[in-house]
């Protein structure tokens, strides 16, 4: 696989501190739950696998979800070529990335300051298309690794028309925020005498038992490297743990 940022443009040196607010990236409600350091927002990120991308064509908006991963400072995702989304991004037009994680319900004792327990990333900077052939190739590998550690190896190369068919769309995180919410519910003094029940409801996504393939040829056993999906495993923290580990050299 290859180094952060290799695929498509030379990035500058690795991410350090914090991102710069400006009036696009700074939180403006609720401020004490906005974090711009590059740890928070990059762990918000490594912990999930959609996200919803915002940009304007002929001036309609549009989001558009779609899977993506990160490498250094760098999102990727990829989709058909056909894709009226992917056209656009990639032409270099200003779009924002968004990614949510739900953790958890907020029973208060008054029914407006019922809340949500979340970790959020909002982030920004434009687009372009990854071309070169061979970036192209190291984008899908870098895709399926990023998500089955191990599993490249054992697939059948792409084709020619898979990989023209196929975009792939870079983007350099030039403004970032994260917005995150735990804890219990905020009450009104006077309101934590009421016989009202209150407190959270947690919230996970887990992996499940796996489900063979109808079609799969008998006798074909599940490969070691989808050990670590171990039914009942939190999701993020696996896409956590599989963002963590080192890549290949290139």
């Amino acid at each position: 696989m290859t180094s952060p940022g290799s695929y498509g443009r030379k990035t500058s040196e690795p991410p350090e501190g914090s991102f710069e607010p400006t009036e696009v990236s700074r939180v403006k409600r609720l401020h004490k739950r906005g974090h711009y350091d590059r740890e928070t927002v990059f762990k918000v990120l490594d912990a999930g696998l959609i996200a919803h991308i915002g940009y304007v064509i002929d001036g309609q908006p549009f989001v558009t979800p779609t899977a993506y991963w990160r490498e250094g400072d760098m999102l990727y995702w990829h989709g058909s070529a056909a894709s009226r989304m992917l056209e656009h991004v990639g032409e270099g037009i200003p779009c924002s990335v968004t990614v949510t994680h739900l953790d958890g319900l907020v029973l208060a004792r008054s029914g407006f300051h019922h809340s949500i327990n979340y970790r959020s990333v909002m982030a920004f900077g434009r687009a372009f298309f990854v071309e070169d052939p061979a970036g192209k190739m190291a984008a899908f590998e870098a895709f399926v690794e990023r998500i089955f550690p191990g599993r490249w190896v054992e697939l059948r190369p792409a084709t020619k028309q898979e990989v023209k068919g196929t975009t792939v769309i870079g983007m350099k995180i030039e403004e970032a925020s994260a917005k995150i919410r735990t804890g219990g519910p905020v009450d009104d003094d006077e309101d934590y005498a009421l016989p009202i029940w209150a407190g959270v409801l947690p919230i996970r996504t887990v992996v499940g038992a796996a489900v063979p393939d109808e079609k799969m040829t008998p006798g074909i056993h599940q490969p070691a490297h989808l050990s670590i999906f171990q039914p009942e495993t939190e999701f993020d923290a696996l896409m956590t743990r599989t963002a963590a580990l080192p890549k290949a050299a290139e």
